[in-house]
């Protein structure tokens, strides 16, 4: 049995986690427009019959600027430590010199197999020059080229994949699909709703907590705080007369109910915690 730890680097908005939720069949990753939407090293679990796979989807690299950047960054050297095989992504629409510079700095330890993500939306001619430019790189053992969102070409990286894997038992028994808990993906489906319902600066001052997880007989109730650093933030959160968070919690009420599988009761509260993205204490309670 094919079995191994797989993870996913790339620059913000390289499209790794939306190749995660192709690759595992499963939305497990919330995704959006805007870079920066993945804060956590997502866990995604594929067993079969002949391989267990461990993806990790991971923030996209960045330098920090705050404490919360530097808990992100944190989740992608974890990823880099216990990783057999790195796909190394990239947006070949992108600057591949400044990949390269990025991946060079990454000093993997194991191999890599370079992913030239969004191909549906460039030339055959310019394919073949990036492939070209990343297969002389040291770090690049092969370069697969995909489309994550039109899910092309995926069989081929499970194949280069599954060629350098190691044989061994399975980590995980049974069907999980990851080894988050049921809160954490439902705090990120409020938060996927936060950045593609407002502009560019309040998603990334913002997070989720749920407060309250109780399952009822006939649904769900789900408390949670969206939390924010200035009162005029606040304001901007509820909207006028509250629309705003009614409608992201209308948006997000879909999603966690078709993940759930069940009816859920909703409440989201607005709290206001001036400077979280640099307090420790902060970060450690909302999970970072």
């Amino acid at each position: 049995m094919k079995v191994g730890f797989v993870s996913i680097f790339g620059k913000p908005n390289a499209g790794k986690s939306t190749l995660l939720n192709a690759l595992m069949g499963e939305k497990l990753a919330i995704v959006s427009p805007k870079v920066q939407t993945t804060r956590h090293r997502i866990k995604g679990i594929l067993t079969e019959k002949d391989f267990q796979i461990i993806f990790s989807d991971t923030p996209g690299i960045i330098e920090p600027r705050y404490k919360l950047h530097e808990k992100m960054m944190q989740a992608v050297k974890s990823s880099l430590e216990d990783a057999d095989l790195a796909l190394l992504l990239v947006d070949i629409k992108d600057d591949w010199e400044e990949n390269d510079r990025l991946f060079e700095a990454l000093r993997l330890g194991s191999p890599a197999i370079v992913v030239l993500n969004k191909s549906d939306e460039v030339s055959a001619e310019k394919i073949s020059e990036g492939k070209t430019f990343f297969s002389g790189k040291a770090y690049c053992k092969e370069v697969v080229v995909v489309s994550a969102l039109k899910k092309e070409h995926l069989s081929t990286l499970m194949g280069a994949i599954l060629q350098r894997l190691p044989e061994g038992e399975p980590f995980f028994e049974g069907d999980d699909l990851t080894d988050l808990p049921v809160k954490f993906f439902v705090g990120e489906m409020i938060r996927e709703k936060i950045f593609y319902c407002y502009g560019d600066e309040i998603p990334y001052q913002t997070t989720v907590l749920v407060q309250e997880f109780k399952e009822k007989t006939t649904l769900t109730k789900i408390r949670a705080d969206i939390i924010v650093q200035r009162e005029s933030q606040k304001g901007i959160i509820l909207g006028e007369g509250g629309k705003m968070i009614r409608k992201v919690g209308t948006e997000a009420r879909k999603d966690i109910e078709a993940f759930l599988d069940r009816k859920i009761f909703l409440e989201l509260f607005v709290k206001v915690r001036p400077k979280w993205r640099d307090s420790d204490i902060f970060l450690k309670e909302y999970g970072y």
